[in-house]
């Protein structure tokens, strides 16, 4: 838990938490215009898209939230445990911020000793305090009340992450050393092309 620690790793983390959640979303949105019958609105359904992009967003709960970073962890977990027990209420992009802001002020509560009140994350996400409160209650009935994390969860979860992370990191970063063909004799030289030519 330490590397959550560092800046660097959480810009890393944040980037990658609102790259799958944007393709998340948006996958959602295409399925939601396609499926005939419509999907219940929850409380999380906005009325219109925020002009705020996922990434903004979560970086600004992480500016003003000063909640410890397995927060974000932990909310992540909340997010994908919700979506398992309410299938009728798909991540969208109508959505994803009021489920954002609700998650991480859960897991803040539930984790830290020292967090901000409701009024406040209100504030953080842009919201009223009587709607965050109204997500807050959702949220915790949509997840049946499961807060409790085993550290097995979470590292399974912070490993994952990490892991994917890795997997995306950009391709400008990867030093690729040249090829050089050095050829003995004409039978490797012949050979070298056709291994080149076969990649």
């Amino acid at each position: 838990m330490s590397e959550l620690e560092n800046p660097g790793v959480m810009q890393k983390l944040i980037a990658f938490l609102s790259a799958l959640l944007e393709r998340v979303a948006e996958s959602n949105d295409v399925t939601r215009r396609v499926t005939t019958p419509p999907q219940s609105d929850s409380v999380f359904h906005g009325l219109s898209r925020p002009s705020i992009t996922i990434e903004s967003y979560l970086e600004r709960i992480f500016k003003y939230a000063n909640c410890s970073s397995s927060c974000f962890v932990v909310a992540y977990v909340y997010l994908d445990r919700f979506t398992h027990r309410q299938p009728s209420l798909p991540i969208n992009s109508f959505n994803v911020h009021r489920l954002l802001i609700t998650s991480v002020m859960t897991a803040a509560k539930f984790l830290d000793d020292l967090y901000y009140n409701n009024a406040y994350y209100a504030k953080v996400g842009g919201i009223s305090t009587k709607e965050m409160n109204l997500l807050e209650l959702d949220f915790l009935f949509g997840l049946g009340f499961d807060l409790n994390v085993t550290p097995n969860t979470f590292h399974a979860y912070l490993s994952y992450l990490q892991k994917e992370m890795t997997l995306l990191q950009p391709l400008s970063l990867v030093v690729v050393p040249p090829r050089s063909v050095i050829a003995f004799n004409d039978d490797e030289a012949s050979h070298q092309k056709q291994q080149q030519l076969a990649v």
